[in-house]
């Protein structure tokens, strides 16, 4: 077991939007193997667990968030990632809760919506880390965001004006694209990162899935399938809704960014 002096491997971050079903990919990587110490279980928001570390969420990101006067939750405003003031020995503090919390040996991760808003912070910190940006269409991640109840930043005409924004939903289009300019310029500062889609896995696509665990050093676990079956059910609900069925084939994988639709 490693002691509080000694340096853990190298992370496996993964972020994206706030409703981009970060929770869904980071549930799959722990699941496959990747420590996350003590995560945020299920609740009405996210009925199938956050798998985010709540130390690290409650006592070392939002803190930072809040010191540099901006809102803790990631909603508005939101960081000047061109002038991000570094805190003192976040990777410490980081391995720190990990290894209070079990870590003993092989890979970890730590999941958080909000790491994108402050890249350059933990890219700082940990410059070798392999990490999972989360896409989602544009226009599903707004109708999730106006559908839940925590997610209130653009409700007030305010700050709907503060964007330049005439609605509610415009603001969240706002806010969605802010996190896509993250996501570009992660890319062109050459973060080693892959993109990941997950729509494709509860589509019953897992070609993308297994790539990225393979990228990661991390092996397939059976388990995953009980864990999004029934997300898969719901998408097929929603299929039929709509009118719409999915090609469940492979098409290759995402290693772009592309425009959303909706």
């Amino acid at each position: 077991m490693l002691d509080m002096k000694e340096s853990l491997p190298l992370p496996i971050l993964i972020t994206g939007c706030a409703r981009s079903m970060t929770s869904v990919v980071a549930g799959v990587i722990n699941m496959c193997g990747a420590f996350g110490g003590k995560m945020s279980g299920p609740n009405h928001n996210n009925q199938k667990g956050m798998f985010e570390n709540a130390r690290i969420r409650n006592e070392i990101v939002k803190p930072y968030l809040r010191h540099i006067g901006v809102d803790p939750m990631g909603q508005y405003p939101l960081p000047d990632v061109d002038n991000l003031m570094i805190p003192v020995d976040l990777k410490g503090k980081v391995e720190r809760v990990m290894l209070e919390e079990g870590y003993e040996t092989g890979p970890w991760m730590y999941k958080g919506a909000k790491m994108c808003l402050m890249w350059p912070v933990w890219h700082y910190a940990f410059p070798n880390a392999k990490w999972i940006i989360v896409r989602r269409r544009t226009g599903d991640i707004i109708q999730s965001c106006i559908k839940t109840g925590f997610m209130r930043a653009f409700i007030r005409e305010e700050a709907q004006k503060k964007v330049g924004a005439a609605s509610e939903e415009e603001g969240w289009k706002w806010w969605v694209h802010q996190h896509e300019k993250r996501f570009v310029e992660m890319i062109t500062e050459g973060v080693n990162c892959k993109i990941v889609w997950p729509h494709r896995m509860v589509q019953g696509d897992y070609q993308q899935l297994y790539e990225t665990l393979d990228w990661l050093g991390l092996e397939w676990q059976s388990e995953v399938l009980n864990f999004v079956d029934p997300l898969l059910d719901h998408s097929r609900k929603k299929e039929k809704q709509n009118g719409v069925f999915s090609n469940r084939q492979s098409r290759g994988r995402q290693n772009t960014l592309r425009p959303d639709i909706g």
